[in-house]
């Protein structure tokens, strides 16, 4: 059994423990379509396969969905960010993504979502997505920014030439203990929906839940990570498990963002939503011992 537990909210047991989440290097995107359908299929396929730098070439997410009146062309938009481990392999992620799924879908444009001071920290977009063009494409100054203007067949592509990049922080977590799949789901998704009203944050995983947990390592040693047994209800009695009695169900909520304080904000709303739910257990989170990562979490702070 866990052996942190001695908090409670609504009732609900929560763990005396933290989250635990590293730096990263992010950039913010504003992708813009004729309608706001194109804008969301554009958000949802250049997001695709963006869950966790374990296995992906970046973790990425919706922001926030822009008015006409928000967006830089004065069409519907959304604000996209995404994270990895270092700037060149941000840089790759981003153009590769936005090459294949931006350029490709009908009506798009991409500007930068992100003006950094020092330049230098800058990442290429349209700089390198304009060679697409084949000697057509055009550049077009708009105020002190640089834009590109890639012939397609709908159009052009407009395409910002560079992006800011900053350091972000990714990895806060909730894990959320359930009586069963339905009260889990139910919960945490009515937890996921706070947590995106929450901005500067995104939620990489599929729907903003993870059923997957995993820990470092592997008895296969090709594995840097495998399944999270302390918490897999089918096998409690064949593992050294950290759940509640009754758990049927457990869920994790994964966040990144800008910074600390707006990932502690999204895990504060996310945990007092949870925590009025019903068939939830017990609310923990994981952590490496405070030895890998930098930013800690802790739930007690969250309570208030």
């Amino acid at each position: 059994m866990n052996i942190h537990t001695e908090l409670e909210l609504n009732g609900i047991s929560i763990c005396d423990t933290f989250a635990e989440a590293f730096t990263t290097v992010g950039t913010r995107i504003i992708v813009t379509a004729m309608t706001e359908s194109w804008a969301r299929t554009a958000a949802a396929e250049v997001c695709g396969y963006a869950t966790s730098v374990i296995a992906c070439d970046a973790e990425a997410g919706t922001e926030k969905f822009l008015t006409p009146d928000e967006s830089p062309d004065g069409r519907p938009g959304v604000s996209l960010m995404f994270f990895a481990f270092g700037r060149s392999a941000l840089e790759k992620a981003v153009t590769n993504r936005v090459g294949q799924c931006i350029l490709t879908c009908p009506s798009t444009a991409c500007y930068s979502g992100y003006s950094g001071s020092d330049k230098e920290k800058n990442i290429a977009l349209g700089n390198q997505l304009r060679f697409f063009g084949d000697g057509f494409q055009v550049s077009k100054k708009w105020d002190n920014r640089r834009l590109w203007r890639i012939p397609v067949m709908d159009g052009e592509f407009i395409c910002e030439d560079q992006v800011g990049s900053f350091k972000g922080v990714a990895g806060g977590n909730l894990i959320i203990c359930a009586t069963d799949q339905q009260n889990g789901l139910l919960a945490t998704e009515a937890a996921v929906s706070a947590m995106q009203k929450v901005e500067h944050t995104i939620l990489p995983f599929p729907g903003g839940i993870v059923r997957s947990g995993s820990k470092v390592g592997s008895r296969y040693s090709k594995l840097k990570a495998s399944t999270n047994d302390a918490y897999c209800p089918t096998i409690r009695a064949q593992t050294k498990s950290d759940l509640p009695l009754g758990t049927g169900c457990v869920y994790e909520i994964v966040i990144d963002g800008v910074s600390f304080d707006p990932v502690q904000q999204a895990m504060k709303v996310g945990l007092q939503t949870v925590c009025q739910q019903p068939g939830i257990l017990q609310v923990t989170a994981g952590n490496y011992g405070g030895k890998l990562g930098k930013h800690h979490f802790h739930l007690r702070d969250l309570i208030d």
